[in-house]
């Protein structure tokens, strides 16, 4: 698993945002994953998609790295922030633009 591990970390390293999903943020393949995309793209935020279908290890090791049982999860500077219902949350009280802003990304 340390292979994966250092996968995951190298892509956290290597963007200012991560998305881990299912699909892509051109064809999200599942709903929650969509929601997520397009309030990110609501924000107007450039992010890195990675498609957990694609790659099955990838899709289990996200969840042990992040000790999060569900996709998508969100990476910002970083720093895991969570899945769908807490990005909906942060974004509709704007705890998420208030924390893109804080850590220079907007």
């Amino acid at each position: 698993m340390n292979d994966i591990f250092d996968k995951i970390q190298k892509t956290i390293d290597e963007n200012s945002i991560v998305l881990y999903m299912k699909g892509t943020k051109d064809f999200p393949q599942c709903g929650f994953s969509a929601l997520v995309v397009q309030i990110l793209k609501n924000l107007n935020v450039e992010f890195a998609d990675v498609n957990v279908l694609s790659d099955n290890e990838v899709r289990q090791g996200i969840k042990e790295f992040s000790d999060w049982p569900t996709i998508p999860q969100l990476y910002v500077k970083g720093e895991f922030i969570g899945g769908c219902d807490i990005i909906k949350e942060m974004a509709q009280s704007g705890e998420l633009l208030t924390l893109l802003k804080e850590k220079n990304i907007i």
